[in-house]
């Protein structure tokens, strides 16, 4: 009835269409307005840029992001961007001055989401920000801005 190539052609066809269906993508980018530091992003001790544009081809699970300014590993002494940017549930993103990373205010640092929610975010632009715009202990939770939005992707601005 049906030759084995127009099955395979179909079926073929098929694997691509679920394929370009079910891509996830998140961009983070970042702009330094400072005149100083190197941004870095970083996810399980692993430099992943160090201020170019970067994109996860999938979930985007415990990122930070920090302008390093003379931070020690992996941001400590200095304020962190922490983000998790999934698909099908629910992205999180924060500006963390908890220590041992933010014993001393290093630079003015904000988000904002890209995509479906667009130019949601935070900004703590001196060390005593409101806790509404960032963790300054564990329990500030008022400071996480929540996506629910596929491919969000995160702006991360400092100065």
């Amino acid at each position: 009835m049906f030759s084995s190539s127009w099955v395979k052609y179909v079926l073929a066809a098929i694997v691509a269409g679920v394929a370009t269906v079910n891509a996830e993508r998140h961009t983070i980018s970042f702009v330094n307005n400072c005149g100083r530091g190197t941004p870095i992003l970083s996810q399980n001790f692993k430099t992943l840029s160090t201020g170019a544009p970067y994109t996860a081809n999938g979930p985007f699970s415990a990122a930070i992001a920090y302008l390093d300014t003379g931070c020690g590993f992996q941001g400590t002494g200095c304020g962190i961007v922490e983000t998790t940017l999934i698909n099908n549930g629910v992205s999180s993103t924060d500006i963390s001055l908890i220590a041992p990373y933010a014993r001393t205010f290093n630079v003015p640092t904000k988000f904002a989401y890209t995509g479906g929610c667009a130019g949601y975010g935070a900004s703590c632009s001196y060390a005593n920000c409101p806790t509404t715009d960032a963790f300054h202990k564990t329990d500030d939770y008022e400071a996480q801005r929540q996506c629910t939005s596929n491919d969000s992707g995160l702006v991360i601005t400092f100065c």
